[in-house]
C-alpha cells in the first residue's frame, strides 16, 4: 500500500456534489482513521468566503451522517481550509500555490466543476507550478460532449499530468455491487463457464430515475440521456458484464479488458436507428402520487432532447456474437431502480413435457440500487403427490447484501473512490481510451438519429417510457424486467 497523499484541493467545493457526497465521504474516512494525520482539504470556488464561513457550510453537510458527532466534526474541520479561485482566471492560482506548496507530501486535485472548466483549471495549475510528478488530478464526468471534444480534454489534461496520475470519476464504479460483479464472475466457478453466447439469451441494463431536471436545465437540455447516462454509467456496467477475465485485479489488466468490449460495440446507422433505439421525453404525470410537470414545461420551451433512451446493442466479438444487450435509462420513471439482468437460454429439451408446462429459463438479477443484492431465478418442484404431473414453480435464490452485512455500515461510493485517489489506485477510474471508445459509439447513435430524423417520443411521467421501447424488446420475444 502506497503512502496516501496528504493534501486534497477540491475545486467546486461549494457545489452540490461536494456538499452532498465529497465532504461526507471524507468525513467518514476520517472517522475510520483512513486519512493521514496531517491531511489537509483545501476547498476552492468562485465565492469570496472566509475560512470559518466555509467550514460552517461543510459542517451543515455532515450533520445528517450516521457517524456525526460534534467532537469528530470539530477535529475534521481543523483539516479544512479555503482559497478563492476562479478556474478560468490564471491569476487566481498564485494564492492557491502559496497554500499548497509549503506542505510536504503529494497533492491531489479534484475538479467538481463544469466540464468546460477542466482545461482552464489544468492550465492554471500548470502555470502555478502545481502539476509536478507528486500531484494527481480527478475529474467528474462528462469528459467532453463527443469524441473530438473528449480528445481535446484528454490532450489538455495529458499535457500536464501523465495518464497514471489522471483519475476520471464514474461514481457507479465505486458501488459495492458493481465491484461485486467482478467477484461474482471471476470468484465463482459456476458462472463464468455459462457467461457467453451459448448460454446467455440476452442482457438488460436499466438505470431508472424518478427525478426530472432538478435545476439542471442549462446543462441537460441539448445533452440528453444518451450522453448524460449511457456514455458513462451504462457503458461501464456493460463493459464489466461483457469483459474477458483479466489476468489480475490491477488497473491496467482490468481496464485493458473493458476497452476491448467498448471497441467491439457495433455502431448504429440510419437503417438501424428506428429498430435498435428509442428516444423519449416525459410529459406531465405523477410520481409517488404527486403531480409533476412535463420536461417542456420545466424547460419553458419545446425541445427534442431525450430524457429516456433505450438501445439494443451488439458486441461483435467471439464471446457475445448474436446476444443483444438492451440498455435503458430515463427520468421521471415510476421508481429509482438500477439493475443488470442476465437472461439464460431455456433448457434444450424439457423432460417434463407434455405433462407439465411453465418451465422458465434461469435469470440472474444483480440489483445496484436502491437495495443492493443478487437474485438467481431457478425452477423447483412444488410440494405434492403429483398425480396429474409435476408442478413447477420459479423461485428466487436471494442474496441481500444489506441483510448479509447488516452490521457493516454501507459506504458512500465516493469513499472508495476518494481513498483510491489518495492512494494512487486507478482500477476503478476510467482511462482515456475507454472514454474515447465510448464516445465513438455514442456519436454513431447521435449521427444515426440525425440522419434518420428520429424524434423524442412522449411518455407520461411515472411510467416506464414510450411504448416503442416495449415494442423494441418484445419484437425479440423478450420483455423488460420492471
Amino acid at each position: 500500500m502506497t503512502t496516501p497523499f496528504e493534501t486534497l484541493v477540491l475545486f467546486g467545493a461549494t457545489g452540490d456534489l461536494a456538499q452532498r457526497m465529497l465532504f461526507p465521504s471524507l468525513y467518514n474516512l476520517d472517522c475510520d482513521g483512513l486519512l493521514p494525520g496531517g491531511f489537509r482539504i483545501i476547498g476552492s470556488a468562485r465565492s469570496a468566503l472566509e475560512r470559518d464561513a466555509f467550514r460552517a457550510q461543510v459542517l451543515d453537510s455532515l450533520k445528517p451522517l450516521e457517524l456525526f458527532a460534534e467532537d469528530r466534526a470539530a477535529r475534521f474541520l481543523e483539516r479544512v481550509d479555503y482559497c478563492r479561485v476562479s478556474a478560468d482566471k490564471p491569476s487566481d492560482f498564485g494564492a492557491l500555490a502559496k497554500m499548497v506548496l509549503p506542505k510536504d507530501g503529494g497533492v491531489a486535485f479534484y475538479l467538481s466543476t463544469p466540464p468546460s472548466l477542466f482545461a482552464p483549471a489544468v492550465a492554471g495549475l500548470e502555470a502555478a507550478g502545481l502539476t509536478g510528478p507528486n500531484t494527481r488530478i480527478a475529474m467528474e464526468k462528462p469528459i467532453g460532449h463527443d469524441l473530438p471534444s473528449s480528445r481535446e480534454v484528454n490532450a489538455a489534461v495529458g499535457h500536464a499530468f501523465a495518464e497514471d496520475r489522471v483519475f476520471r470519476v464514474d461514481h457507479y464504479l465505486g458501488k459495492e455491487t458493481v465491484q461485486n460483479l467482478l467477484v461474482l464472475r471471476f470468484g465463482n466457478t459456476m458462472f463464468e463457464p455459462l457467461w457467453n453466447a451459448s448460454h446467455v439469451e440476452h442482457v438488460q441494463i436499466t438505470v431508472a430515475e424518478t427525478v426530472g431536471l432538478e435545476g439542471r436545465t442549462s446543462y441537460y437540455d441539448g445533452v440528453g440521456a444518451l450522453s448524460d447516462m449511457v456514455q458513462n454509467h451504462l457503458l461501464q456496467l456493460l463493459a464489466l458484464v461483457a469483459m474477458e477475465p483479466p489476468a489480475s485485479y490491477t488497473a491496467t489488466a482490468v481496464r485493458d479488458e473493458k476497452v476491448k468490449v467498448l471497441r467491439s460495440l457495433r455502431p448504429l446507422d440510419a437503417a438501424s436507428a428506428a429498430t435498435h433505439s428509442v428516444k423519449g421525453q416525459y410529459g406531465s404525470g405523477a410520481i409517488d402520487g404527486q403531480p409533476v410537470r412535463g420536461y417542456a414545461d420545466e424547460l419553458g420551451a419545446a425541445s427534442n432532447t431525450e430524457t429516456f433512451v433505450a438501445v439494443k446493442a451488439h458486441l461483435d466479438n467471439w464471446r457475445w456474437q448474436g446476444v443483444p444487450f438492451y440498455l435503458r435509462t430515463g427520468k421521471r420513471m415510476p421508481q429509482r431502480h438500477s439493475e443488470i439482468l442476465i437472461q439464460f437460454r431455456p433448457v434444450p429439451h424439457s423432460i417434463f413435457h407434455p405433462r407439465v408446462c411453465g418451465l422458465q429459463p434461469n435469470t440472474l438479477i444483480i440489483r445496484l440500487q436502491p437495495h443492493e443484492g443478487i437474485r438467481l431465478q431457478a425452477m423447483t418442484k412444488e410440494p405434492g403427490l403429483d398425480r396429474d404431473g409435476i408442478a413447477l414453480k420459479e423461485v428466487g435464490l436471494d442474496v441481500s447484501l444489506a441483510a448479509e452485512f447488516a452490521k457493516q455500515r454501507r459506504r458512500i461510493a465516493y469513499e472508495r473512490l476518494l481513498l483510491d485517489l489518495l492512494e494512487g489506485d486507478t482500477t476503478l477510474f476510467v482511462r482515456n481510451d475507454e472514454i474515447e471508445a465510448a464516445w465513438s459509439w455514442i456519436d454513431s447513435i447521435h449521427k444515426a438519429w440525425a440522419t434518420a430524423g428520429v424524434t423524442a417520443k412522449p411518455y407520461t411521467a411515472g411510467t416506464w417510457g414510450p411504448s416503442a421501447a416495449i415494442g423494441m424488446i418484445e419484437r425479440d420475444g423478450a420483455s423488460w424486467h420492471d
